[in-house]
């Protein structure tokens, strides 16, 4: 009879172990991926019939190769990658907001030089801003100068890819003002830069995303669902335990370590994706730079019912 039980009990299990299907997800070293460790330490993919494989990324150029090439499946982009990866075909798909700014937290932070003599916004007009070019980076500092009442001829960009250097070059006075996503802007502004600018006033332009290839998100659907019920739940839980929850920001080297007993911890969003006018606005400024010439539709980039 035990054996009997035992082997009844094992054909119980089975169904789910053979449903846990493997996800392999590209992540950069940022906060934006703190909900994805979460979920994994706190047991949340496995009930959520997902075996989740955190592959890490050194750049976003590598992140993308590797879902090019088929090495990873879902990543966390933004609109602008989104769009450029889409521009020849729509072979990429935004799921859910992965950041976004909100009235408390700045995702991206124009930063002035200690050694410069720029104190407010209007001291930017014509000056050079070191930027990671044609990123978000770039498309945020434009929208947010344009927004304030700079000219298209108002606003100059340098480019300067690497954050580190750009950061650097801020602090040695070789730039006098740069772009910063965070949490790199509180440490600049920790070290003695000034904060000119931030996308508090108006988040419209930013926030990262969970994208997948349309392929993965059409032939793995459940998976998906799986994956983004666990993202749901682990922002519930960080949002509310922050406190628990910082040691693992460190131990993933989430956020620079001097930082470390300085940051707080954001709040993540709920469920959402870009606007049609937010992807129509990211189409129109890429044309507007030269940068992509054409671009895939809305409804062919931003797919939230896919994994719900």
């Amino acid at each position: 009879m035990r054996v009997v039980g035992f082997v009844l009990g094992l054909f119980l299990f089975l169904p789910y172990v053979l449903a846990a299907e493997r996800i392999r997800v590209g992540l950069l070293p940022i906060l934006d991926g703190l909900p994805v460790y979460v979920a994994e330490e706190m047991g949340y993919f496995k009930e959520g019939g997902v075996n989740v494989e955190v592959v890490p990324c050194a750049s976003a150029s590598e992140r993308d190769q590797l879902l090019a090439g088929g090495k990873v499946d879902v990543v966390i982009n933004d609109a602008v990658s989104l769009a450029l990866l889409n521009r020849e075909r729509p072979w990429v798909v935004g799921m859910r907001y992965a950041f976004l700014p909100t009235r408390d937290y700045a995702q991206f932070f124009i930063i002035s030089s200690p050694k410069s003599n720029i104190k407010a916004v209007s001291d930017l007009k014509g000056v050079p801003i070191g930027v990671s070019e044609a990123t978000i980076v770039h498309y945020v500092t434009e929208r947010l100068l344009e927004r304030q009442g700079f000219s298209k001829t108002d606003i100059k960009i340098v480019p300067v890819l690497r954050i580190p250097d750009r950061l650097s070059a801020l602090l040695r006075g070789e730039l006098s003002c740069a772009t910063f996503p965070d949490p790199f802007g509180t440490l600049a502004m920790m070290q003695g830069g000034r904060l000119i600018l931030d996308d508090r006033r108006d988040p419209s332009f930013s926030g990262s995303l969970y994208s997948a290839t349309e392929k993965f998100a059409r032939e793995r659907s459940q998976a998906l669902r799986g994956f983004l019920s666990s993202i749901d739940r682990a922002i519930k839980e960080v949002n509310g335990n922050k406190g628990r929850w910082e040691r693992l920001v460190f131990e993933k080297k989430l956020i620079p370590s001097p930082l470390q007993g300085a940051y707080r911890i954001p709040d993540f969003p709920p469920p959402g994706v870009p606007t049609r006018e937010q992807w129509t606005d990211v189409l129109l400024w890429l044309r507007q730079k030269g940068i992509a010439r054409q671009g895939s539709s809305y409804e062919e980039s931003i797919r939230p019912e896919y994994g719900r």
